[in-house]
């Protein structure tokens, strides 16, 4: 106890000191939080979101690796990393195979401008998939730890159960507070046990089934790039103000707001025209952007089977010879029919000139 005591120094602690490792926690199947302490006592202080850069020993020479810090600034005795093995890595492989407590890190740090710190707001809607969660465990911490738990929607999306990073730690903070409410989405069930969550890749439906309050929350998304782009489709189609969308990407962490990437989406144009050629009717049709290829189908007296009308059932199948659309659906067509051409009339939006097999 006298060591711990002791270990409280006086000065925040600077990356021209190593990082000492003090624990590794495993967290799932390839993933662990590994914390760290300073070998001076010195405390941690930054923004909850940030991230640090760690110098890796690895085979063949160091390696310098990017890793947001899932621990809380209102936990400043130490510092954590939470590290996903992902395929073909070399420096979370490296760290859950060989990093353990003893061992001294070149780290620098802390950076990064994805926080929530710098967005206050009443309402927040946290969306992540995968590791992306650490970002988001570090504000929710620091808002459980401030003592004024603010109104936090926490989606998270994981392949199954097993592979929700931190699920009993949020969970345990959610069954005493009514301001953090969890949603989780998972693609597979985990054999012999049952699952009463959704289930499937998180859609538009999803999501206002989770925050039917959306619009009105300030949103915070990290997991991988595909991911981020699904978001960013679903919320433009839902008519959010992007304005109140943060992001931080797994690839490229953002130091500074000079640095941030320009986010340059498509985004259908109502001012914006198009043409839709329906090749086995022989109708060109002019239209906007934001028609659907359902709607104009429609207008112009042709009958494209449908159901649900938001991308759902998939009755609206159809093939695309050419052109372009923008495509947000429900899950009502497989990654394959889309490689092969096929796109829901009632979700998708012409970009230019396209051409259909109606």
């Amino acid at each position: 106890m006298a060591t711990l005591i002791k270990a409280f120094g006086d000065t925040p602690w600077k990356d021209d000191e190593p990082l000492e490792c003090a624990m590794v926690v495993p967290e799932t199947s390839d993933t662990a939080t590994f914390t760290f302490r300073a070998p001076s006592g010195a405390w941690f202080d930054y923004q909850p979101g940030q991230f640090v850069t760690l110098d890796l020993p690895v085979p063949g020479g160091n390696v310098q690796r990017t890793y947001t810090i899932s621990s809380s600034p209102s936990r400043p005795l130490s510092i954590s990393v939470t590290v996903k093995a992902q395929p073909g890595s070399t420096g979370g492989r490296w760290m859950i195979d060989h990093l353990r407590p003893g061992m001294r890190l070149k780290a620098y740090g802390p950076a990064g401008i994805f926080s929530f710190l710098r967005h206050e707001a009443p309402k927040y809607l946290f969306i992540s998939a995968g590791s992306g969660v650490t970002p988001l465990m570090s504000m929710t911490t620091w808002a459980w730890d401030s003592g004024e738990m603010p109104d936090i929607v926490f989606v998270h999306a994981a392949r199954s159960p097993s592979d929700i990073i931190f699920r009993q730690r949020l969970e345990g903070m959610a069954d005493r507070v009514p301001g953090l409410q969890l949603r989780f989405s998972v693609e597979e069930s985990d054999p012999f046990r049952t699952w009463h969550g959704y289930r499937g890749r998180l859609n538009q439906i999803m999501l206002g089934l989770m925050a039917p309050d959306y619009l009105d929350r300030e949103v915070f998304c990290c997991g991988p790039e595909p991911f981020m782009q699904a978001v960013r489709d679903m919320l433009v189609a839902l008519g959010y103000d992007m304005e109140r969308y943060h992001q931080e990407s797994f690839g490229a962490p953002v130091r500074n707001e000079a640095d941030a990437p320009v986010i340059d989406d498509v985004i259908p144009d109502e001012a914006t025209g198009a043409e839709i050629t329906f090749e086995s009717s022989g109708v060109t049709a002019k239209c906007h952007e934001t028609d659907t290829v359902l709607a104009v189908a429609k207008a112009n007296g042709l009958n494209i089977p449908s159901g649900c009308t938001f991308g759902l059932c998939g009755t609206c199948k159809i093939r695309k010879t050419k052109g372009e659309v923008h495509m947000v659906h429900n899950g009502g067509i497989s990654d394959d029919d889309i490689e092969e051409g096929y796109i829901l009339a009632c979700c998708s939006h012409p970009i230019g000139a396209v051409s259909v097999e109606v």
